[in-house]
């Protein structure tokens, strides 16, 4: 506050402190005294303020939260603060009302600051709290017990949905529009009003609305310029469903089906479709671990595995050399990611005392992402999660067997599948669940049945479709009926339009269901067509090129890649003319061009990317920020023996696409209620 000195006149000021201001850690206000004590001491006067300000009763919280759940990288030893009262605090609230398996982002500071708020208001008098956050929460599978109990806490809630969820891919980023933040944010923003008053009773009435679709950050911007107030929105009443929805609610019907995933791995006794299922492996070090070429990949693993058995000697010197000292791993070991990776898994075996050997033997070729093969090595310690691959690929060159992929929970993207015959990386569609038509198990002739398969006396090959489904299925379409008919029917209908767009929220939310259609003449055509894709798809290097297209510059015979790009075409657009892709002609390298490839053909999309570009984006030289390590996809050409294999490969993924379009066009068409 400034005010003229009367005797001076203009331009001398007296300055009035403002007395409300604070400097502090807002959440460890909440947390137990003493935690401030140097802090007090360095600044008497602003831990008076502080403690004023704990003591005052507050009916107003405006804020723009950070949007952080934990580092990055392990390597980044950039952990956020604790706050155990806080978090015991979510814990007992959204944890405890929250149906989902993985709820770390219950414990995202926006969310923090949303608990640590909302007891902060006053208790007498209510209040509002009123936050520009990240919107995730607002349809998000691992926040559904923070919507329920903010439903339960507050009076009135008002939404204004900004959209921009730039982690999404496609059509659906489009959708999503601008980021608010520019830049700065690739996350949904939501705007959230929450009404508190002391004498209300019963849920929350919940008013939203949402921004639109397709719309420019600037457009947004102005949208809400021009509302001024949220009380001016227009805004619908919503109520939520039981599973805690608020939008983009899922299909009551939906529950009424068969369950892929059982509840406990291996329980052969499960009413499921499959007896288990998996997560894709995770390395958690995909620059070290993968690569097109087998000699550059062992030279990468060497090199980390040294390093960490050098970590582990110095650490055997340091323990050794003071042996009262306490030594904290995380703050002893170097982080330097030219040398390694660090993982939770990997960081606690520094203290074990034994090095890590080099398994050559356990390279193997892998899927990485779709119609993408790399050389991945799978030896001891240097997977950060390996799920149940080697249940599923215990000897990869000699047991055939094939994996259906689905998107796994909580995604914000359109839902996909996928089969592969190798193992798998966990991202190969989005936090990805795998379910297969075999596991394998240690021989133990006490527990064979007539029917498991005895491999070479050492490993049991058993069935991932279940018994129960198997009884389902013949009693419904007659005995002729195997798992193995009953696996390509999962394929079949999971490429079904009508499925994927009734059951859309639902498998963004849940695992897929299985309806077992009335008719037998449905089931075999889903069957035979599952069949078909998966023989499409497991087989896509050898699938015959697309012959339609027109290929410019094969007889130069320059078949190395660096980076595939489309055409441009000159568009008009909002009255101007733009420079566009043209989608029907992709430059190969600086030598080859490929022209009129049909647009159906991008009409198949695994993961929220056509095929085709999946191709493009994999097959480019790449050079890892922070580890340095170069992956050249030429490389895989020399390890097959091909000079062409990249042009070929995408040749066929071109017919792979149409081949994949024209199924599913013919897929019989289904109605659910």
């Amino acid at each position: 506050d400034a005010t003229e000195d009367p005797d001076d006149g203009i331009g001398k000021e007296k300055f009035t402190p403002y007395e409300g201001i604070v400097l502090t850690d807002t959440f460890q206000l909440g947390e137990s005294e003493g935690n401030d004590k140097l802090f007090s001491e360095m600044f008497p006067q602003n831990s008076e303020r502080v403690q004023k300000q704990k003591n005052a009763p507050i009916q107003v919280i405006i804020g723009n939260p950070p949007y952080s759940v934990g580092q990055e990288s392990t390597n980044d030893n950039a952990a956020n603060l604790s706050y155990p009262a806080l978090n015991s605090r979510i814990e007992k609230t959204y944890v405890s009302e929250s149906s989902a398996a993985n709820k770390n982002a219950l414990y995202d500071s926006y969310i923090k600051a949303f608990r640590w708020s909302s007891d902060k208001l006053d208790s007498i008098n209510g209040g509002i709290i009123a936050f520009v956050t990240n919107g995730a929460w607002l349809d998000g599978n691992s926040t559904d017990g923070f919507r329920k109990v903010i439903e339960n806490e507050f009076s009135k809630i008002y939404l204004f949905n900004l959209r921009g969820n730039q982690r999404t891919k496609g059509e659906l980023s489009r959708k999503e529009g601008g980021k608010i933040f520019g830049s700065g944010s690739r996350t949904p923003i939501s705007i959230t009003l929450l009404i508190k008053k002391p004498d209300h009773k019963g849920k929350a009435e919940i008013f939203y609305h949402d921004i639109g679709d397709y719309l420019k950050r600037e457009e947004k911007l102005q949208i809400i310029s021009e509302f001024t107030s949220l009380i001016k929105v227009p805004l619908k009443h919503i109520k939520p469903n039981k599973e805690g929805d608020w939008i983009n609610k899922r299909n009551e019907s939906f529950n009424s089906f068969i369950s892929l995933a059982p509840e406990k791995k291996f329980d052969l006794s499960s009413n499921t479709v499959f007896v288990l299922n998996s997560l894709g492996i995770t390395t958690n070090r995909d620059a070290w671990s993968y690569n097109f070429n087998t000699k550059v990949l062992s030279k990468n693993i060497t090199k980390t595995i040294k390093f960490f058995n050098s970590e582990v000697k110095r650490y055997e010197e340091e323990k050794n050399k003071f042996s009262n000292k306490k030594i904290i791993l995380k703050d002893f070991i170097n982080t330097d990611p030219k040398e390694i990776s660090w993982t939770s898994s990997l960081i606690p075996k520094v203290s074990s005392g034994k090095s890590i050997e080099f398994e050559p033997f356990k390279i193997y070729s892998s899927i990485y992402r779709p119609f993408t093969s790399l050389k991945l090595y799978f030896g001891d310690k240097l997977v950060h999660r390996r799920g149940q691959f080697e249940n599923f690929h215990p000897k990869p060159y000699e047991h055939e067997n094939y994996t259906i992929f689905v998107t796994g929970i909580g995604v914000r993207g359109d839902f996909s599948t996928l089969i592969t015959s190798k193992i798998t990386d966990g991202q190969i569609i989005q936090n990805c669940q795998s379910f297969p038509l075999y596991y394998f198990e240690e021989s133990n002739t006490n527990q064979n049945t007539l029917f498991d398969q005895d491999i070479e006396n050492t490993l049991i090959r058993r069935d991932g479709v279940s018994d129960f489904i198997l009884k389902r299925a013949n009693e419904q379409y007659g005995k002729s009926v195997t798992k193995e008919d009953i696996f390509y029917y999962v394929y079949g209908i999971l490429h079904s339009p009508d499925y994927r767009s009734t059951f859309e929220n639902d498998l963004k939310k849940m695992l897929p269901r299985l309806p077992l259609l009335d008719k037998p003449k449905d089931f075999w055509s889903f069957s035979k067509a599952g069949r078909e894709l998966a023989e499409l798809h497991l087989s896509y290097e050898s699938v015959p090129p697309y012959d339609k297209v027109e290929i410019q510059g094969e007889e130069f015979h320059n078949f190395q890649v660096q980076k595939m790009v489309f055409g441009k075409i000159k568009k008009e657009i909002e009255g101007k003319n733009k420079t566009v892709a043209d989608k029907s002609v992709i430059h190969f390298n600086s030598s080859i061009t490929i022209r009129d490839i049909p647009e159906k053909a991008y009409e198949y999309v695994v993961n929220g990317k056509s095929a085709i570009e999946w191709i493009m984006e994999r097959y480019q030289i790449t050079i890892g920020k922070k580890s340095g390590i170069k992956n050249n996809p030429n490389d895989w050409a020399d390890e097959v023996g091909n000079p062409r294999y990249i042009l070929d490969l995408l040749l066929s993924i071109i017919n792979v696409s149409i081949q994949t379009v024209d199924i599913v066009e013919g897929l019989p068409k289904l109605e659910f209620e």
